[in-house]
């Protein structure tokens, strides 16, 4: 993947190349390279309030019987680091990443949160160069779409909070969860949980991040704990 090609696949010129191969700078290559001065950082800092601003009118215009309650949860899913990282995996952004010879040796390349960041750092870059409707048509293309599956599954609940108030209702006391078990190399472990009153294990979940597993482990507690 080159960044001619990444241009083709997104159908974006732009007019300012320094923007663009800004993006793809990650804060460790700066101690190795001469040839940039800063990061991608305050490029991420901007495309987070732009994606949160699309996003949120997207999902306004496409959902107008939910209200806020959902639609923020709903967005919450959207453009957490997951789902972020997911978009640049698809488009291959961690073979652009500049990283020092340390950070890619970690795993930068395929690490959740570096390929959410350069995500976020892209999307800035859009912004600027290209203004604010190409910026949502790039959106539209490689993100806001998922939405769907997000309201299919109804994978937007927040199970955690409904198992705590529906424990704590009846039990005074709150859910714990534990990690029973991890397996991977660090940059894609897969945790195994279980959540808890007490010593008694009311469900067990597994996910790509612990707040994955907590929340599959509460939906699985969910269906088997008696309701009042």
């Amino acid at each position: 993947m080159t960044l001619t090609d990444l241009r083709e696949t997104i159908h974006i010129t732009f007019k300012n190349e320094a923007l663009l191969k800004q993006a793809f700078v990650h804060r460790s290559y700066l101690n190795e390279s001469k040839e940039f001065r800063e990061s991608n950082e305050r490029l991420e800092f901007l495309g987070d309030a732009v994606l949160s601003f699309i996003t949120s009118h997207y999902l306004f215009t496409t959902y107008p019987h939910f209200p806020e309650g959902i639609l923020t949860n709903i967005r919450s899913t959207l453009v957490k680091t997951k789902s972020l990282s997911d978009a640049a995996t698809d488009l291959h952004l961690g073979e652009l990443l500049l990283l020092s010879h340390g950070e890619e040796s970690s795993g930068g390349r395929k690490n959740e949160s570096l390929l959410a960041d350069c995500f976020e750092a892209l999307l800035g870059a859009i912004f600027l160069d290209q203004g604010v409707d190409v910026a949502r048509q790039f959106l539209l293309s490689v993100l806001l779409p998922r939405s769907e599956e997000i309201v299919r599954t109804k994978s937007y609940v927040d199970y955690k909070s409904l198992l705590q108030e529906l424990v704590q209702e009846q039990t005074k006391v709150s859910p714990t969860y534990r990690v029973i078990k991890s397996e991977g190399p660090d940059h894609n472990k897969i945790f195994w949980v279980e959540v808890l009153t007490g010593e008694t294990v009311l469900g067990e979940g597994k996910g790509k991040s612990k707040q994955e597993a907590e929340q599959a482990a509460a939906a699985t507690a969910l269906e088997k704990y008696p309701k009042p």
